[in-house]
């Protein structure tokens, strides 16, 4: 175990990626490279629950559940609320395959946002990108029963290319409600590598400012995308703060370039006021109240 001191790291966002479990396998570009053979990983609910406590004291304001497919976690509604008692704001990143009731009552709560992936309003196109059949129908249907509640839910929209209809796709998430739809490009990252050593060049260049991301493993990267660089593990009981304080983070993120004008993925959460956004100028940030 590390004992690198416990110094106050600043983190305002944290993504934890509980599981790589899901009903999908998007073939040509899962960065986790998930599908309906991964597991929920070695971290134990008392893990996950210890590492967003020590979040909170690290000043976190927003904590992000992500897959795999979140929902599929047995214990994601109780640390979900486990962030919303300690006064943390929650993202959850769906696919929105299957939602159960319980699920639809706890993405209703007020400091919570719903995030999922969207591909085409063609269902041909969207359930190729998804690699299962039947995901457009059951994903779209659920966007619409979350605008029709009043969930706040934001899209992603991956451009794979060959012709892809993304700007359709972006216009029919627009005109049935949902708040916040944004484009990017696939990272190659994941099933998105073909077998090619993934690099830092992939990363929008915010990585590890202020954010970190937390594997099912235990493993800490500077964010999912960077779920290469290394930067420490809480499986063992050490601390957040002390990952985030040891020589090994320092070397996990001293690599990742700086760049102005980043465009992050969905997946990185970036501040409510879209700068982040394709056609916004100025870097990347985590989130922020």
């Amino acid at each position: 175990m590390t004992t690198a001191p416990e110094a106050p790291v600043p983190l305002r966002f944290l993504s934890l990626e509980l599981t790589t479990r899901c009903q999908l396998s998007c073939p040509s570009h899962c960065y986790a490279q998930a599908g309906p053979t991964g597991s929920h990983g070695s971290m134990s609910l008392t893990d996950w629950r210890r590492v967003i406590s020590e979040a909170a004291t690290l000043g976190t304001t927003t904590v992000q559940l992500i897959g795999g497919e979140t929902l599929l976690h047995p214990h994601i509604t109780e640390l979900a609320r486990h962030a919303l008692d300690l006064g943390i704001r929650v993202r959850i990143y769906s696919n929105l395959y299957r939602v159960r009731a319980e699920h639809w009552e706890l993405l209703g709560h007020p400091r919570l946002e719903l995030a999922t992936s969207y591909y085409s309003d063609d269902p041909v196109q969207h359930d190729s990108a998804t690699g299962r059949p039947g995901s457009h129908t059951a994903t779209r249907a659920n966007v619409l029963q979350a605008v029709r509640r009043g969930i706040r839910v934001s899209v992603g929209i991956i451009d794979l290319g060959g012709g892809q209809r993304v700007a359709q796709a972006q216009a029919e998430m627009e005109a049935i409600g949902v708040h916040r739809v944004r484009v990017d490009r696939v990272r190659p990252v994941g099933n998105a590598a073909g077998g090619v050593l993934p690099s830092v060049s992939a990363l929008c260049g915010r990585c590890g400012d202020e954010k970190a991301a937390v594997l099912p493993d235990g493993t800490v990267a500077p964010c999912e995308l960077g779920r290469f660089l290394k930067g420490g593990t809480v499986a063992d009981g050490t601390s957040l703060a002390s990952v985030l304080s040891s020589d090994q983070w320092a070397r996990a993120t001293a690599g990742i370039s700086r760049r102005t004008g980043a465009i992050c993925t969905p997946d990185c959460a970036p501040n409510d006021d879209s700068k982040c956004a394709p056609d916004k100028p100025g870097p990347c940030g985590p989130a922020q109240d």
